[in-house]
């Protein structure tokens, strides 16, 4: 189940596109060489970077092949690293022309665009990580921008590690944290993170954290995994949602975890969430994509699941809201053999520096005509 836009605009904000049709990669089984699904990817550019299951990071380019023929993605690189366990997050930070990627409890570094390993050693024993969202969107460095230096934060079992990258990685401090966290956000001094049950707000600077909301509300048992989800709205505005039993509601905070806004809703448990201001674009269960407005929280978009997909199964009813209807929790993440579902939308990324898409409606305006030449 869907809701349908309650304030739908005569232009629809978002539009979906194919850019790489398949991924290939490298398989130590016969054949040697066989379709992979994608792990984790982003975009900044002209460029998309793949990290896949088998360790492979894959860089992709725009590139015209044909004067004749749409521009395309395709495969400028590919490496593989140490240990070939899959590539579990990719952040790109244009301003110091760098990438993070998690991959085996491991932050390695890269320089982009190229994705030449950067000479620093590996952050070992990491659980998640989360750069400072302020300095993920500063420019690229110019003639007229100095870089400066981006902070990010290291969850590991036990504790919260500090650091500062520039030309170098710099150590700054450590905060204990007993509970651990599978998942934070950081924005300037406030660090949201999720533990197995609860969302918690963490201060950085005066290494104190307090509790926010559970991550289900639900009196009955959840008969699904309630992923956690934080994204970043503002400097100081953090949206969380929870689990009510019946439907989900995110809710906006501020760093001192005081309520803002109004709430969202949805009908069952989002999969995956981004945002592009002033939009909160969600992947349901379903294969559908809902589009938010943070202004006004009303749905102004619904992206229907591709045609052909396969619906997914209910797991278990849920209490009667706005009408009775079941949480649907996707069973098509993967068919016979494990594979993955190439109809199957699994995840949602934003990439906050952009990426070229090629205009289809250029590509068809702009052929080759005949044209009569005059004489002097």
């Amino acid at each position: 189940m869907t809701y349908a836009p309650t304030n739908p605009v005569d232009v629809p904000p978002f539009q979906i596109q194919q850019l790489i049709s398949s991924v290939i990669g490298y398989d130590n089984s016969p054949p040697l060489f066989s379709k992979l699904h994608v792990q984790c990817a982003q975009a900044y550019g002209s460029e998309i970077y793949v990290g896949c299951p088998n360790g492979e990071l894959i860089r992709f380019a725009l590139q015209a092949e044909d004067p004749n023929k749409l521009e395309s993605y395709t495969i400028i690189s590919r490496q593989t690293l140490p240990g070939n366990k899959p590539i579990e997050e990719i952040v790109i930070i244009p301003s110091l022309s760098r990438a993070l990627v998690l991959s085996d409890h491991q932050i390695h570094f890269y320089t982009i665009p190229s994705l030449d390993p950067f000479p620093i050693k590996p952050i070992r024993h990491v659980v998640t990580f989360a750069v400072d969202d302020h300095h993920l969107k500063r420019p690229p460095p110019s003639s007229a921008i100095l870089a400066e230096h981006v902070d990010f934060c290291v969850v590991k079992r036990n504790g919260i590690a500090m650091y500062t990258l520039k030309e170098s990685l710099v150590y700054q401090k450590e905060i204990p944290l007993p509970q651990g966290a599978s998942l934070a956000r950081r924005a300037g001094r406030s660090l949201c993170i999720a533990d197995k049950t609860h969302y918690n707000m963490v201060d950085l600077e005066d290494a104190s954290l307090f509790q926010l909301l559970p991550l289900s509300q639900a009196y009955d048992p959840v008969p699904f995994v309630v992923k956690p989800s934080i994204t970043v709205i503002s400097p100081n505005e953090f949206l969380i949602l929870s689990w009510t039993g019946a439907s989900t509601l995110g809710l906006f905070i501020t760093g001192d975890g005081d309520p803002v806004r109004g709430t969202l809703e949805w009908p069952s448990h989002p999969e995956a969430l981004c945002m592009d201001y002033p939009y909160i674009t969600s992947l349901l269960p379903n294969n559908t994509i809902e589009i938010h407005n943070v202004e006004t929280q009303t749905i102004v978009q619904v992206i229907g699941a591709p045609p052909g997909s396969p619906s997914p199964k209910a797991t278990s009813p849920v209490s009667p809201v706005k009408g009775t209807h079941a949480h649907n929790r996707s069973s098509s993440n993967s068919t016979r053999g494990g594979e993955i579902d190439p109809l199957q939308r699994v995840n949602l990324v934003s990439s906050v520096g952009g990426y070229l898409v090629p205009s289809t409606q250029r590509s068809d305006k702009m052929r080759t005509v005949p044209v009569k030449l005059l004489r002097p």
